[in-house]
């Protein structure tokens, strides 16, 4: 039985996505619990013709552009799957809000979610999610952040996909020693975010460092920080052979231009939030273009996986004029994971929150084509230790191209990563 999705767009996001793009719901709740006729178990967010999934991102905030890629991609998924049946009978509903990378907004838009939606497979923002953790679990909503941080580690309800910051940061710096860009002795700088971020990130970083004999120059900088001139000073004086970026697109823009600008030649290395492919059509993407590098979990865009050209391709005719960026593909292969385990969790007749997380913790090799397996059966780890290393390439899509293929370095293999800190 085929329906029809009922969704009002807020006016506050119908100013940045596309007409009919948001989807911002009434006020009822959803399911009462019970049985449906079919013998399905129902619970929040569930009705006998929708099944509401909650989004919580970043449209006006510091990753606005990201973010936007994310709910786009997961809204065209959303759509795709409506056309194929839905799950169990219902239609699929998205229910978008924007918390503008703000603590305090994450905490109220969460409230109002609370007992409207079945789950969210967008959040964005590890301080956001960190500062909910307790009522994600008290409410058992299963949770996909987009963040990476040990301190999400830990909890049944959260599953951080691919790998978290400080892993990236050990593979990234095992993968530099590889190639001959630092050798021991010298002296890497890392500039991150405050919180739980950057400073999960700043754990690899530290980690490898003692492993290789390196000396780790340390620049925290809040997120609100923009002109890294400072950070660039520090870096250049102390002689650094290479610069780890642990923040956003704006830092590792302003950062490259200027260390760039006196001549410093040192490889940048950046985690998974620290690039935009918009920057390369600004004045920073000379800079960019220098030994500029990424570490992420999942393949980029412009990945020859038969999976990701398909995704691209169905992308750009929806959203024509749009960015590709990595983002798309994060947010499209987290609905996909979401999804499945909804599609689960109708096979075993429970469309609750116990059954659909249940459903989820299930897969011990989850695996779609979209880049590395995963392991779901732990939330103690990271789903999986593999690295890609992405390099900018302005003719690319997305901006990025694979420099080396996901791997897992001898050094994270005994690395062990610290769960909830």
């Amino acid at each position: 039985m085929k329906r029809t999705v009922r969704a009002t767009a807020a006016a506050a996001l119908a100013m940045i996505l596309p007409l009919g793009m948001t989807a911002c719901s009434d006020k009822a709740t959803g399911g009462s619990g019970g049985t449906d006729a079919d013998g399905v178990k129902v619970g929040t967010g569930v009705t006998d013709d929708v099944i509401k999934i909650g989004v919580e991102t970043d449209l006006t905030g510091v990753y606005a552009p990201l973010g936007k890629s994310l709910t786009q991609s997961q809204q065209m998924y959303i759509e795709e799957a409506n056309a194929a049946g839905g799950v169990c009978g219902r239609d699929l509903e998205l229910v978008v809000r924007d918390h503008g990378y703000d603590v305090q907004k994450a905490v109220s838009a969460y409230s109002e979610l609370q007992g409207e939606v079945i789950g969210m497979p967008q959040f964005v923002g590890s301080p956001m999610v960190t500062a909910l953790k307790q009522r994600i679990e008290t409410d058992k909503m299963f949770i996909i952040p987009n963040a990476w941080s040990t301190a999400l580690l830990g909890s049944e309800y959260i599953q951080v996909t691919g790998t978290t910051y400080d892993v990236d940061m050990v593979n990234g710096v095992s993968w530099l020693m590889d190639e001959g860009m630092i050798k021991k002795g010298d002296k890497i700088g890392h500039v991150y975010f405050e919180g739980d971020y950057g400073e999960s990130a700043l754990n690899g970083s530290k980690a490898a460092a003692e492993q290789f004999g390196l000396e780790l120059v340390e620049q925290k900088i809040k997120a609100t920080a923009t002109d890294m001139s400072a950070q660039a000073s520090a870096l250049e004086s102390a002689g650094v052979k290479a610069i780890l970026m642990s923040a956003g697109p704006r830092q590792s823009a302003s950062l490259a231009g200027i260390v760039r600008s006196r001549g410093v030649a040192a490889p940048i290395l950046a985690s998974n939030s620290g690039f935009s492919p918009q920057l390369l059509e600004t004045e920073a993407a000379p800079a960019l273009l220098k030994g500029f590098y990424l570490t992420s979990a999942g393949a980029p865009i412009a990945s020859e996986l038969p999976a990701v050209k398909k995704l691209a391709d169905a992308y750009s005719k929806k959203y024509p004029n749009q960015p590709l960026d990595n983002a798309v593909v994060n947010g499209y292969t987290n609905a996909v994971i979401f999804v499945d385990a909804l599609k689960e969790a109708c096979k075993a007749k429970d469309l609750t929150r116990e059954g659909l997380i249940k459903a989820h913790r299930a897969r011990k090799a989850y695996d779609t084509g979209y880049g590395t397996p995963m392991d779901f059966s732990t939330w103690t780890e990271p789903a999986t230790r593999k690295t890609y290393i992405l390099r900018t390439d302005k003719e690319a899509l997305g901006g990025m191209v694979v420099e080396r293929e996901a791997q897992a370095s001898e050094a994270v293999n005994t690395y062990k990563v610290p769960a909830g800190e």
